[in-house]
Formats: C-alpha cells, sequence, structure tokens
C-alpha cells in the first residue's frame, strides 16, 4: 500500500531566495536611510586651484595707483592784465630763480602812471607855494611888528613928555588924553596881531600835514602802480622746470589768468587717487609700499583731499627715506596701502570662487584627496590678497578656490587623478 508523501514547505531553495531577497531590502532600505544622496561632479583635479587654510598676520590694504608729481609746484598767474609781447622762455626749459619768461603790455596802466606822476607834481607844488606862503607872511609879521614897536616906543616917549608937561599944565587934557589912546591903540594892535599870526601859523601848519600827508599816500600809490608795471614783466619766483607755458605772442592775459606752471625738482610725491568707500578710513600717516626695480619703498599719507569726485578722492604720499633713483614726473605706481595694524587670523587664499558663493560656502577636500564638498562658511575683512575666515575652516584644511562656475548645484566634487 502506498504512503502519502508530505510536501515540506522551507525547502532550501526557498530558504536561499527569501534570504537573498531580505538581503536586498535591507540593502535597498540601508541606501534610502543612510546612502550618500548628494549630487556628484566628476572634474579633473589638474584643472582645480587648491589652496591651503593657514593662521598668520592679516594686513587689511587696498591695492591703488599713484602718479609721480613734484613735491613742490609754483604756478604763474598774471598779476596785472596786458597783450603778450615778448616770450623770453619755453616750456620745457630748466629756469633760475629772477629768470624772465614773459612780458605783457598794458597802454592803460603806462597812462595810469603818467596821471599819477602829473598828480604828484602838483601835490608837490602846492606844498611847496604852502611852504612858501607860510614864510612870506612870517617875514611880512616881522616886518609889522617891528613897525608897531618902533610906534609904539616913539607914542610912549610922546606919552612920557606929556605927562611932564601935564604936571606942569602946558597942555590941555583932551590933548594928553588923545595921546594916552593912541598908545594904547598901538599895544592893542600889536597883541591883536600877534594873535592872528599865531592862528594863521596853526592852520598853515595843519595844511602842510596835509599836503605832506597825502604826498606821501601819493607817491606810496605811485611806487605800487610802478610795481605793477614791473610785474607785466613774469620772472620765475623759483628755480626748477618750467613744466607749462600757456601763453602766445599777441594773446590778451586777464588779471589772474594761468600763463603756466614751474615744478620744483628737490623731490617728488605721488598722488594717489583711491575710491570714496574708503574715504572714512584713510587718515594722515598711514603707509603704504610698492616695488619698483626688485626693491621694495616705503612712502606715508602726508594730506587728503577730501572732496570726491567721480566716485574718488585723491592723496599725497611722500617717500619714506631715500627716493628711487630715475623716478620721474607722470610715472605711475602700484602701490599696496594699509588700512590698519596688522592682526593674527585664520586665512585663506583669494580666488574667482568668491564671484560665485560671495564668500558663503566653498568646496572643501577630503582628507583622502578623491574627493571636495560643499560647506558653509563666513568671511570677515579681505585684502587684495586674502579672505579672513570666521568660521566653517580649520588651519590645513584643503578648498578649492578657481572658479565655480562650470560646477552648477553639486554638493560634491570627485576629482581624477
Amino acid at each position: 500500500m502506498d504512503r502519502i508523501i508530505k510536501k515540506k514547505t522551507w525547502t532550501p531553495k526557498r530558504i536561499a531566495w527569501i534570504t537573498l531577497t531580505a538581503l536586498f531590502v535591507i540593502l535597498v532600505i540601508r541606501f534610502v536611510v543612510f546612502g550618500d544622496h548628494s549630487s556628484k561632479l566628476n572634474v579633473k583635479a589638474e584643472r582645480v586651484t587648491f589652496s591651503t587654510v593657514r593662521q598668520g598676520d592679516f594686513q587689511e590694504f587696498i591695492s591703488v595707483q599713484g602718479t609721480v608729481i613734484p613735491i613742490k609746484t609754483i604756478y604763474l598767474d598774471a598779476m596785472e592784465g596786458g597783450r603778450v609781447e615778448t616770450i623770453f622762455l619755453e616750456a620745457g626749459s630748466y629756469i633760475n630763480k629772477g629768470d624772465s619768461i614773459l612780458q605783457l603790455g598794458n597802454t592803460n596802466l603806462l597812462m595810469d602812471i603818467m596821471y599819477r606822476e602829473a598828480e604828484l607834481f602838483q601835490q608837490s607844488n602846492n606844498l611847496r607855494n604852502t611852504r612858501l606862503t607860510m614864510e612870506q607872511n612870517r617875514l611880512a609879521l616881522r616886518a609889522e611888528l617891528m613897525d608897531l614897536e618902533y610906534q609904539i616906543k616913539q607914542q610912549k616917549r610922546i606919552c612920557d613928555m606929556n605927562a611932564e608937561l601935564k604936571r606942569k599944565n602946558l597942555i590941555s587934557d583932551h590933548e594928553y588924553q588923545q595921546e594916552q589912546d593912541e598908545y594904547s591903540y598901538l599895544i592893542n594892535k600889536r597883541d591883536l596881531t600877534l594873535q592872528t599870526h599865531e592862528q594863521d601859523s596853526i592852520y598853515r601848519e595843519i595844511q602842510i600835514d596835509q599836503l605832506e600827508a597825502s604826498l606821501e599816500r601819493m607817491e606810496a600809490n605811485l611806487e605800487i602802480v610802478k610795481k605793477n608795471l614791473e610785474n607785466l614783466i613774469i620772472k620765475a619766483p623759483v628755480s626748477g622746470h618750467l613744466t607749462s607755458l600757456n601763453a602766445e605772442i599777441g594773446e590778451s592775459k586777464s588779471r589772474g589768468q594761468r600763463l603756466g606752471q614751474i615744478d620744483v625738482l628737490d623731490g617728488f610725491k605721488v598722488r594717489v587717487s583711491i575710491d570714496e568707500y574708503y574715504i572714512t578710513r584713510i587718515n594722515m600717516g598711514l603707509a603704504g609700499t610698492f616695488t619698483l626695480n626688485d626693491q621694495e619703498y616705503e612712502l606715508t599719507i602726508s594730506k587728503i583731499y577730501p572732496e570726491v569726485i567721480s566716485g574718488k578722492f585723491e592723496v599725497d604720499m611722500e617717500f619714506i627715506g631715500k627716493e628711487p633713483e630715475g623716478i620721474r614726473r607722470g610715472q605711475t605706481l602700484r602701490i599696496r596701502l594699509e588700512l590698519g595694524d596688522p592682526g593674527l587670523a585664520l586665512l585663506l587664499d583669494k580666488g574667482g570662487f568668491y564671484q560665485k558663493t560671495g564668500g558663503s560656502w566653498v568646496y572643501v577636500v577630503d582628507p583622502s584627496g578623491d574627493f571636495a564638498v560643499k560647506r558653509k562658511i563666513s568671511m570677515g575683512r579681505q585684502n587684495p590678497d586674502v579672505f579672513e575666515i570666521l568660521e566653517g575652516l580649520d588651519k590645513g584644511e584643503q578648498v578649492i578656490t578657481s572658479s565655480y562656475d562650470n560646477y552648477g548645484d553639486n554638493d560634491k566634487l570627485i576629482l581624477k587623478k
């Protein structure tokens, strides 16, 4: 009699399939939960620029351009207007102090001098006539007083004689009194004449003082006008290089008009143009450096021009120590202008990545060197060479600092050797 054989539920084959299916499910779940879902991009390592985060002294500075100019420039302006008659020296000449540069002609000024000289001559004649009149009056008074003194002396003698005759009753009282009245009249006339002369002398002295003061003023004014005539010849106030001369024969120049300039060649300074963004941070004494012929030179700010024109303002910088040999007016220098004292900071080299990220994140290279991942960071100050790192990076880490334009928004870069 046949026996029914029961079929096994858990055969080895079935167990194997279930085991494989379970392992597959576990791997899928693990990949979904714990796997790397970041977007990736393969890049060639040889086309990437790497920079190492380091700690060092951070010096905030800006790179500016400066133009070499003379340490001192003297401008030539027309002190008196006139027509250009003669040009003695041309622009570009080296001149000495006192050299004549050009001459202007001014007919009105010449006529003014002639009028003032005539007026001075007339005033001088008035003073001379007044003094002559005073001397004539003095002599006339002296003669008049001498005559009065003589008359008084004669009248007194008559009065004395009449007094004796009156005592002897030889003359009448009327005749006696008449001679006495005549004597009193002469005395009073003398006193009045002296008073009149004194008042006239005071008036004449005042008049002379006024005339002399007026004459002195006229002489001083004439000297000034004559000096203005001398100013028609433009002379070099200092020795130096006649850089420019804006004058042509026959050209009319007005008073105060710029005629040219002289550069004093005792030394040079540098005129630097700076963006207005930094105007509050630029102070007297800030230092700067530049390299010329493989040698570094130092400068310091000596003057600030706060007026902003086209978004820029200017400063003058003078050399510290010896000036570079062979430096010339108009030469352009690239200057590293320091904005403060150096301080210890975490530094990262500048690169093209900043245009893409704005300094908010970078690709940090894994220690294995096989890939780089995106990481958020925070930056502080910067200069033309480096950024100051505030957080997000550690000393010694490597960062991709070349341009990120071709990387899109991928979170990981696979670095292919």
